[in-house]
């Protein structure tokens, strides 16, 4: 896959028509960007205007350089504990240093074509530490949420979670109702607004713009006591300047793991928000230009005042329902927060600390993935929920970088152990052995009928073969021959999933022929059984081949 920036395509039939939408597109973007980019830099324990920093450099460069159509990018929930982590330790230079060292294992990951790699990061790691980083999110709010005057032992930032529970419970004495008050009364904003009826023109308004109006309004209108950012921080609405740090080899040496996980974690979400809009405006991204763009610009926002920056599925979701087709749109959303930093930028003093606390605790809810979370303990084989739980606790009381490498390590000698217990069928075939009595070649396939035959175990590794099978709209039926396959994971079930959802939209018939014992007890727990149907599971190829000619 060539390395060739999205913008260099589409721009070769861009229209007046698309400009204009890309513009509004860009517009609305930003006016969502902007609440969630000064909490999410207060929720990792840097200044409001780094958040827009990030939001404007980073979401520039990676529009620009982007190998997707739709993406775009800025400051997100999954960096704010291991970015508040280094701040506290290490400073804004020890947080320079790791995104740049990020910025440019990306860049190499990019251009020594890993971005498929990803895919070796298993479903239950994803959801473990997502689902954790939720829970800090959550809990490292509670103390603006409810006004409480926290201060450590010794005088020093509270970095752990735990800590910072303990430390809520310790000055739960000082709980400030009123801080409370407008902590909820945002909350329920954030809640509501999307529910009620309303006029056209107000549906583009996001909620958290709103909970913010509403905050800064009753905060100043009743003379409450509420603490504000402009009471807890100093603001500046200049422009990013290039800042560069003090480079030791011990610091280097002691953020690497930092840098790696930030790195992966980028490189993650990034994708996956590709995934996700590629199926909305049925695109393909270049994942390895991608990366090569996400480590420029995280490197640039680095130097510019920025914190770490990814792709955001919200804010990309937001894009393309609004009309946005080409990266101008994300890069007219960088620009427009420049705009409102320059002009805007000191009324954000006003903005009340409960107010902020609250758009976090809804992008805590959003990104948990809760549902999952209680679907795969209960659906999952016991190896991927002890992977599961170990990554989510170590989440919660340690840090990602602990959780990630305990996770993949577990994941490892789990799947050594599955794998050694299985007899072994290599390789993935989409055709089989004529030699075979049972072989295809030997029968008569109805006509718009696929017949694919899978080999050997479908865990998270080999898992993304299942998209790979097309699924198209002359097709009636689609045969999925498992005589081979003996084991399947949460990973493999998912991809399955996504390839029944298809096969449904596009009005074709999915049979599955010969599930072995462990395979069908996982689509039974997990639900997929009864989606597909019972009477779309045969014994044997011959059955499978008689129900397609129905």
């Amino acid at each position: 896959m060539n390395l060739k920036p999205k913008l260099f395509s589409v721009l070769k039939n861009y229209s007046k028509e698309q400009f204009v939408k890309d513009i509004v597109a860009g517009i609305i973007v930003a006016i969502i960007a902007l609440p969630l980019s000064i909490a999410l830099a207060l929720a990792s324990g840097v200044t409001p205007e780094r958040g827009i920093y990030t939001a404007i450099v980073a979401g520039f460069i990676i529009a620009f350089l982007g190998g997707s159509r739709v993406q775009v990018s800025g400051p997100t929930a999954a960096f704010a504990t291991i970015v508040g982590g280094i701040v506290a330790t290490k400073g804004m230079d020890g947080l320079i240093i790791a995104t740049v060292m990020a910025g440019i294992i990306l860049i190499i990951m990019g251009l020594l074509k890993l971005g498929t790699l990803i895919k070796f990061i298993p479903y239950t790691i994803t959801t473990g530490f997502t689902a954790g980083i939720a829970v800090t999110l959550l809990i490292g709010q509670l103390k603006d949420f409810c006004g409480l005057s926290v201060v450590s032992d010794n005088g020093e930032p509270i970095i752990e979670t735990v800590d910072k529970l303990k430390y809520d419970i310790k000055f739960i004495d000082t709980f400030n109702w009123q801080a409370c008050l407008i902590g909820l009364l945002s909350l329920a904003i954030l809640i509501l607004w999307p529910m009620i009826k309303r006029p056209k023109f107000l549906t583009k308004i996001p909620a958290s713009l709103i909970a913010v109006i509403f905050g800064i309004a009753a905060v100043n209108g009743l003379g409450l006591k509420v603490n504000t950012i402009g009471d807890l921080y100093t603001l500046s609405n200049k422009l990013p300047s290039l800042t560069l740090p003090n480079v030791t080899l011990g610091t280097v040496r002691d953020l690497l793991p930092n840098a790696f996980t930030i790195a992966i974690l980028a490189a993650i979400e990034s994708l996956l928000s590709c995934v996700v809009s590629d199926s909305m405006i049925n695109s393909r991204h270049n994942s390895n230009m991608e990366l090569v763009a996400l480590g420029t610009g995280n490197v640039f926002s680095a130097l510019f005042g920025g914190i770490p920056a990814t792709g955001a599925i919200a804010r990309t979701t937001a894009n393309v329902k609004n009309g946005g087709r080409t990266p101008i749109a994300g890069m007219v959303h960088a620009l427009v927060l420049l705009l409102v930093l320059v002009v805007l930028m000191p009324y954000a003093a006003l903005i009340p600390m409960p107010t902020i606390a609250a758009i976090l605790f809804m992008v805590a809810y959003n990104m948990s993935g809760w549902r999952t979370f209680v679907k795969l303990c209960k659906t999952a084989p016991k190896s991927d929920i002890i992977v599961l739980v170990i990554t989510f606790v170590l989440t919660v009381v340690f840090d990602l970088v602990v959780a990630i490498e305990v996770g993949m390590l577990v994941t490892c000698i789990l799947f050594i152990k599955r794998m050694s217990e299985e007899t072994l069928v290599k390789g993935w075939k989409l055709v089989d052995d004529e030699n075979d009595p049972d072989s295809i070649s030997l029968r008569k396939v109805p006509a718009n009928t696929m017949v694919y035959e899978i080999s050997g175990p479908m865990f998270f590794g080999a898992a993304d073969k299942i998209l790979g099978i097309t699924v198209s709209e002359e097709m009636t039926n689609l045969i999925l021959r498992m005589r081979s396959v003996n084991a399947i994971d949460s990973t493999a079930i998912n991809a399955l999933t996504t390839l029944a959802d298809s096969c449904k939209k596009n009005g074709v018939r999915l049979i599955l022929s010969h599930v072995n014992e462990q395979p069908m007890n996982i689509l039974k727990k997990s639900g997929l059984y009864d989606r597909i149907g019972a009477e779309n599971f045969a014994d044997h190829i011959d059955a499978a081949l008689a129900r397609a000619e129905e």
